[in-house]
């Protein structure tokens, strides 16, 4: 899944497979099936520009984060909650702290036992002072701990982050594979030799595929390669198909608020006329 901001609008893109894995005798994770259908992509604040994301464990418990992101949604629309929000003055580090308080104070620390792994959850959209131009922000839980949200794209830049499996787009992107740090220090450079090097790799053999000026339409259509391109590199490498399914697609623009780009239903929509969306 990748989010891309620019000066018109932000996208979320992701694809829909989820895991369901266990562990065998000997310790190691094995995956049990794959389920093509999952819900990574949400409309986090009805009415208002903002959005959301996930990656990486799909269930907390019993909940999948689908249903805790409506649960969420709820809460910071409902005056007299701990997490509701003005809607005429929040800012985009309010909303990621209160995701952060839900998901993880609240939910993450009361399944038993403890999910293992890593969960990311992005926030994005604009906030309600004028002079707003977007910021993409990220929650991390790894290995049971979550440190306070990170701002991964500012209001003043234009940029892309990524995650879930992200071999394909750092190859496409960055011009190297995430083994390559690994490698150079395993070829006798120090620490800070790797990174030294790999960042000056990066600078060199970068794709600069994304410009701030680029109109709404082609982020769309450049998020979808990246997670299109994504689901083809992980379907012909060795292993399980991890990534696939429908790729979900939402832009979030300052005047316009979120839309819907592309998304599956679990239902036809000619049975349910009165239905407006189910994430």
């Amino acid at each position: 899944m990748c989010a891309i901001k620019v000066h018109a609008c932000i996208v979320f893109a992701a694809d829909s497979a989820s895991s369901l894995s266990s562990v065998n005798s000997t310790g190691e994770q094995v995956i049990i099936n794959i389920y093509e259908n999952a819900n990574k992509v949400f409309d986090l604040c009805r009415s208002l520009p903002i959005c959301a994301m996930t990656a990486g464990i799909g269930n907390f418990g019993n909940t999948s984060i689908s249903t805790l992101s409506k649960e969420l949604r709820k809460r910071l629309s409902s005056k007299g909650d701990p997490l509701s929000i003005n809607p005429d003055s929040y800012t985009m580090k309010e909303i990621a702290e209160r995701a952060r308080s839900f998901f993880y104070e609240e939910v993450f620390k009361g399944t038993k036992p403890a999910q293992q792994g890593s969960f990311n959850y992005w926030v994005a959209g604009y906030e309600s002072r004028e002079d707003s131009q977007g910021e993409v922000w990220r929650i991390s839980i790894v290995d049971g701990k979550c440190g306070d949200p990170v701002c991964e794209i500012p209001n003043d830049a234009s940029s892309m982050t990524w995650g879930g499996q992200p071999e394909a787009i750092n190859r496409l992107l960055l011009g190297y594979g995430q083994a390559m740090p690994g490698a150079l220090k395993d070829a006798g450079l120090t620490e800070t030799e790797s990174q030294a090097l790999t960042q000056h790799i990066a600078r060199r053999s970068q794709a600069n595929l994304m410009h701030g000026a680029m109109p709404t339409s082609d982020a769309i259509e450049l998020a979808e390669y990246l997670v299109e391109t994504t689901k083809k590199f992980v379907k012909f490498s060795p292993g399980g198909n991890t990534v696939g399914g429908a790729c979900d697609i939402a832009t979030v623009t300052k005047h316009e608020g979120f839309k819907w780009i592309s998304r599956k239903h679990y239902y036809k929509k000619k049975f349910n006329p009165m239905e407006n969306g189910h994430v």
